[in-house]
Parts: C-alpha cells; sequence; structure tokens
C-alpha cells in the first residue's frame, strides 16, 4: 500500500512539476497521500501543500474530515475507505499570507463542514482553495446526480459568503474504478456568486480575476465577527434550552 504514499515533496514524480511551475511563475495547490515517521511511527495523511511562484513550499494541510468507513460493507455498491487508509489530520485549519492575501486549503468532505469556513474565516482568510474528488452517486443515499451536485455547490458558496473570501473548488472528473465522478469544479466570489464553473466532466479549464478586495465590504459590514459575533452567549442559549454541552 505504502508505494501509493509520497514520503516528500517535491518527490521523484513531482519534481517536474515544481520545476515548470517555478519558470512559469505559477503557483498551486498539491493534494497527495503523505507518509511520514512522527511520534516515533509511520502515519498516513490525505495532504495538500501550498506552493507559491517560485516553486517555495508555503503551506502544509492534511486533511481533517475523514468520511466513509474503515471495513468493507457488502451492501454498497462501491466503497469508501477513506478511514482505513488515512488518519485524521493534525494540522489544524491553518491560513498563510502568499499571493497578496491570505490563503487557506481544504480537501473534499473538509468543504461540506461550517467548521471548515470559519476557523479560517476568524484568520481573516481570503481565499480558500480545496480539491474534491466525489462519485456521482452514493452508495446507500439514492440522491439524485442533481441533488448531489446542489449540495456540492452549496456548500463552497454558502462558506464562502459567510465568511467573506473567495473559494476554489477543483474536482477531479471522469471515470475511476468504474464509477463516474461528478465534476463541477467552480470559483465562487466572497459574494456567494459562482463567477466561474466547469460545465462537462471531462477536462476543463476555469478561470477568473479574484480581487481580494471584494472581501473587503463584507469583513467589515455584515460579516463583521469582532462588531457582531458574540460567541460569549452561544453557551447561555444552550444551558437554557437544556442541551448537554460537548467536551
Amino acid at each position: 500500500m505504502d508505494q501509493y504514499f509520497d514520503r516528500a515533496m517535491p518527490g521523484p514524480e513531482t519534481q517536474l512539476l515544481f520545476d515548470e511551475a517555478k519558470r512559469l511563475g505559477i503557483g498551486f495547490c498539491l493534494g497527495y497521500a503523505e507518509l511520514v515517521e512522527e511520534e516515533g511511527r509511520l502515519r498516513r495523511f490525505n495532504t495538500s501543500i501550498l506552493i507559491d511562484r517560485a516553486g517555495t513550499l508555503v503551506g502544509k494541510y492534511r486533511k481533517i474530515h475523514l468520511p466513509g468507513h474503515a471495513e468493507y460493507e457488502p451492501q454498497r455498491s462501491h466503497q469508501h475507505l477513506e478511514k482505513r487508509y488515512f488518519e485524521v489530520g493534525n494540522t489544524g485549519f491553518q491560513v498563510w499570507e502568499a499571493f497578496g492575501g491570505t490563503v487557506g486549503m481544504a480537501i473534499c468532505n473538509d468543504r461540506r463542514w461550517v467548521e471548515t469556513y470559519r476557523v479560517m474565516g476568524l484568520q481573516n482568510v481570503e481565499l480558500i482553495m480545496i480539491g474534491y474528488n466525489t462519485p456521482v452517486s452514493d452508495s446507500l443515499s439514492g440522491e439524485t446526480e442533481t441533488l448531489r451536485m446542489f449540495h456540492n455547490h452549496l456548500t463552497m458558496q454558502a462558506g464562502a459568503y459567510q465568511n467573506s473570501t473567495w473559494v476554489v473548488g477543483v474536482a477531479k472528473a471522469g471515470v475511476e474504478d468504474g464509477h463516474r465522478l461528478m465534476g463541477g469544479s467552480v470559483i465562487v466570489a466572497p459574494t456567494g456568486e459562482i463567477v466561474a464553473a466547469a460545465e462537462t466532466e471531462g477536462d476543463e479549464l476555469i478561470v477568473a480575476d479574484c480581487d481580494l478586495d471584494r472581501c473587503k465590504y463584507y469583513k467589515s459590514h455584515i460579516f463583521n465577527f469582532a462588531a457582531h459575533r458574540r460567541p460569549e452567549f452561544y453557551g447561555r442559549i444552550t444551558e437554557q434550552k437544556g442541551v448537554t454541552k460537548g467536551p
């Protein structure tokens, strides 16, 4: 199994990508299966790294919201064994100063969780890059393709708007192991509007001018966390309703 994991970045298979991006002056975000020795043992993470225009590593993120299951389940038309091969990431949701702004990363299922965007939003994030690899059909739910794509875009649009940030969602598309992948790559503005979108399940290039200054209005007005967010009252409301608070 470990032959599918990378111990270092760049490695023999990825060095050419780094070299060409540096030659062209292009930064990028790259996802991979990471194998690393930490705490006296080998650990495996679903990881993304952020590389700047000079080919320098800016930041690393390890996926937190691992979906699926760890053991084979015969009732499923296809397996989703991410929990078998990876452990939960230990980097947290960080942000980095890069490309003239504040940048963060997430991976696949992370995009469905409000915490992903809010933790980075509280750090004044202006651009979040998300890579995802999602089948057109779910093995158990029976959701329609239309509904699954709606949820896919809804989560990224809501996260962008409620945290006043650009969101770039890049999907793997086509057929993998006999199953179609949904595609649906988008670039979402801080208004929650999709400003560029892939239209097919084939290879496409989408582009947009992501003016980070567009984040300022919502960060300073509607979603001004310092002025309007009141976390000190959240616990009181929970106690009044008789809800058991978590750890």
